[in-house]
C-alpha cells in the first residue's frame, strides 16, 4: 500500500502517535518523514515554504496538500477513510460531542501535562514549584470531569465505538502516564485508568507504544 502522506516532527511525539493510530483504524499508511532533524529541517526554506510557521507536527499528503497543528491533522486523517462515519460522527450532535473531547484534549489535558514535562523531563525551563503545582491542580480537575463522563463502567466517551474523541484525549495520558499521572493521581480516576487500559488492548492503539503508568511523578 502506498503510503498516504508522511508527518515531520521528532520521535515519540504524541501528537504524531495518535494521527498513526486514526491512520490505523482507516487503513492508511503514514509514516514519519525520513531524515528530519528539529530546527534544521523546520528551519529551512523548503519546509517553511509548505509550513510558514515550521510548527511539528506537519502532514504532507501524497498528493501534496499540507496541513498543519495536530489535532487537524488527525481530523483530516479520520475523514479520509471507511471508519470516517465512526471517527469524527455520523450526525451533528455527535460531531459536535467529539469535537467538544478534541478541544478538551488540547486546552484540559495537553495545555497542563506540557509545561511540567518542559520543567522536569526535557528542562527547557527552570523548575518553579508554584506553577508546577498549579498545573497539577488544573490537570487533576480536568481528570476527574474524563472521570465523570466515564462512571458506569463505559468503554468509550461517545457512543459504542472508538472515536476521534477517545484516541484525542488517550493521547496526552499516554504521555502524562509515563511522569506526572502517578499512583497518587490515579486512585481519584478509577474509571479513566479503565477506559485507557481497554483501549491500549486494541490493535490500532500500538502507535502510542506500550501504556506505562508511574507510581511517582517527576520532579527535579
Amino acid at each position: 500500500m502506498a503510503p498516504f502522506g508522511k508527518i515531520y516532527s521528532y520521535p515519540n511525539n504524541f501528537r504524531v502517535e495518535r494521527a498513526q493510530v486514526i491512520a490505523a483504524f482507516n487503513g492508511l499508511e503514514v509514516p514519519l518523514a525520513e531524515g528530519f532533524q528539529m530546527n534544521v529541517t523546520n528551519k529551512s526554506p523548503e519546509f517553511l515554504a509548505k509550513f510558514p510557521m515550521g510548527k511539528v507536527p506537519a502532514f504532507e499528503g501524497a498528493d501534496g496538500f499540507c496541513l498543519a497543528e495536530g489535532a487537524a491533522i488527525c481530523t483530516y486523517l479520520a475523514l479520509s477513510g471507511p471508519k470516517k462515519a465512526q471517527l469524527v460522527g455520523a450526525d451533528p450532535k455527535t460531531q459536535a460531542l467529539i469535537s467538544q473531547w478534541t478541544f478538551f484534549a488540547e486546552n484540559e489535558l495537553s495545555s497542563n501535562l506540557l509545561p511540567p514535562a518542559i520543567m522536569t523531563l526535557f528542562k527547557m525551563m527552570p523548575f518553579d514549584e508554584q506553577k508546577y503545582n498549579g498545573y497539577v491542580a488544573s490537570l487533576q480537575r480536568a481528570l476527574k470531569r474524563l472521570d465523570l463522563a466515564l462512571e458506569g463502567g463505559k468503554k468509550y466517551l461517545v457512543g459504542d465505538n472508538v472515536s476521534l474523541a477517545d484516541i484525542m484525549v488517550a493521547g496526552p495520558l499516554y504521555f502524562g502516564g509515563k511522569f506526572l499521572i502517578d499512583a497518587e493521581i490515579r486512585k481519584d480516576i478509577p474509571n479513566v485508568v479503565s477506559w485507557l487500559k481497554g483501549l491500549a488492548a486494541l490493535p490500532e492503539f500500538k502507535a502510542f507504544g506500550e501504556l506505562v503508568l508511574c507510581e511517582t511523578r517527576s520532579k527535579p
